[in-house]
C-alpha cells in the first residue's frame, strides 16, 4: 500500500511540468483565437518585445519579415489605436484577448488620465509604445502587465534588454 501511494506521488510530482505546459500552450492557443479579434496583424508573422524600464516600459512589435509591408503597416495602425485607447483609459482590448483578470490590468485601468504617459513611434519592421510614470505601483503593474502578455504570446513575444532605441525609422511610415 505504502509502494503504490509513493509511486502515484511520483507519478503525479513528475507529470505536473507536463500539465503545466499543456496548460499554457491551450491559454496561449486561446489567446491567439481572441487576439484575432482586437489585432489586425498576423501574430505568426509578428514579434512582440517588451522591455521593462525603472519608468514603466517599451512595447514592441516588429514584423518577422522587415519587408513584410501589409504586417507592417497593420502593426503601426494597430499600436497608434492602442495609443489613443490606452491615453483614454480604454483597456478593452487586453480584457478581451487575456482575459479581466490579467495581472496588472485592473491598476492601470483605475490609474487617474495622465498617470502613465503613452508614446507612440515607428521602428524598422514595425512600431512601438513607450509607457512612463512617476508612480512606483504603476510601473510594478505594468511590469506584471508585460509579464502576462510573455507568457500568454508564448512563442511570439520575447522580453527585451534595454536597447530598444536601436533601429527606429523616423519620418514618415516606411
Amino acid at each position: 500500500m505504502k509502494h503504490t501511494l509513493l509511486r502515484i506521488t511520483f507519478i503525479v510530482i513528475a507529470t505536473l511540468p507536463l500539465a503545466g505546459q499543456a496548460a499554457d500552450a491551450g491559454r496561449q492557443a486561446d489567446v491567439a483565437r481572441r487576439g484575432a479579434d482586437v489585432m489586425p496583424f498576423s501574430l505568426d508573422a509578428t514579434t512582440h518585445v517588451f522591455t521593462k524600464t525603472a519608468q514603466g516600459g517599451t512595447q514592441r512589435v516588429v514584423a518577422k519579415n522587415s519587408a513584410d509591408a501589409q504586417q507592417v503597416r497593420l502593426v503601426r495602425e494597430h499600436l497608434r489605436e492602442i495609443e489613443t485607447q490606452f491615453s483614454q483609459g480604454d483597456f478593452s482590448g487586453p480584457s478581451h484577448i487575456h482575459g479581466s483578470d490579467m495581472p496588472g490590468l485592473e491598476q492601470l485601468k483605475a490609474a487617474p488620465p495622465g498617470a502613465i504617459s503613452i508614446a507612440y513611434r515607428n521602428v524598422r519592421g514595425g512600431a512601438e509604445l513607450a509607457y512612463r510614470t512617476a508612480d512606483p505601483r504603476l510601473v510594478s503593474a505594468l511590469h506584471a502587465w508585460f509579464d502576462a502578455q510573455l507568457a500568454d504570446h508564448g512563442k511570439d513575444a520575447m522580453a527585451g534588454h534595454g536597447s530598444h532605441h536601436q533601429g527606429s525609422v523616423h519620418g514618415p511610415q516606411q
